[in-house]
């Protein structure tokens, strides 16, 4: 794998009680978006070389635009450019490797977010460097879409620990909300 060491791979979600992360109509509702939160999450974004993420999940930032991107898709054969923006490609991950489409996209290096959904964050559970799994506590969301493939059954943090990524300790982004994001680092490769 050609420039994996300077290469960072880190999955970016926030998820509800339950470890969803949309609700019933698979839509990310208001109640799930805090302002905290949303400021860690762009300013990741911001420092991106590279973004992965399916065809239903996106930042909607004003920076969006002008971000790198591979939008994972089943309706190209291997890699193509995105009709729609000059900075994304459309991604196949049946007809092409990631490594492939990441130098397609140009990038060999920096930090690669990893934002949504459950099948593109399964994707790399092996390959993480860092998860930031935001959570909400106090938010519900019945019967919404899990953040990962497994959960119920498990939890998030019990999926991560079982692609090998240990907890940091969680940094507060909302007390009064008692938001907060945990680091989950992989500690050897």
């Amino acid at each position: 794998m050609t420039g994996r060491s300077t290469l960072r791979i880190e999955g970016f979600v926030i998820v509800s009680a339950e470890g969803n992360l949309a609700d019933a109509a698979g839509v990310m509702p208001d109640a799930l978006k805090f302002e905290g939160d949303q400021r860690f999450f762009a300013a990741a974004l911001d420092r991106a070389a590279l973004i992965v993420h399916g065809r239903n999940s996106y930042e909607d930032q004003p920076n969006s635009p002008r971000r790198k991107r591979l939008v994972v898709t089943r309706k190209v054969e291997s890699i193509a450019a995105a009709p729609d923006n000059p900075n994304a490609l459309l991604w196949n991950p049946a007809g092409a490797a990631f490594d492939d489409a990441r130098a397609r996209a140009g990038i060999d290096s920096g930090m690669i977010a990893i934002i949504g959904g459950p099948d593109v964050f399964a994707m790399f559970f092996d390959r993480y460097d860092t998860f930031w799994l935001s959570d909400a506590p106090r938010i519900r969301l019945p019967g919404g879409e899990p953040c990962f493939p497994g959960v119920p059954a498990q939890t998030p943090q019990q999926l991560l620990a079982a692609h090998g990524l240990t907890p940091e300790e969680r940094i507060t982004l909302d007390a009064v909300n008692d938001v907060g994001v945990t680091p989950w680092r992989r500690q050897s490769r």
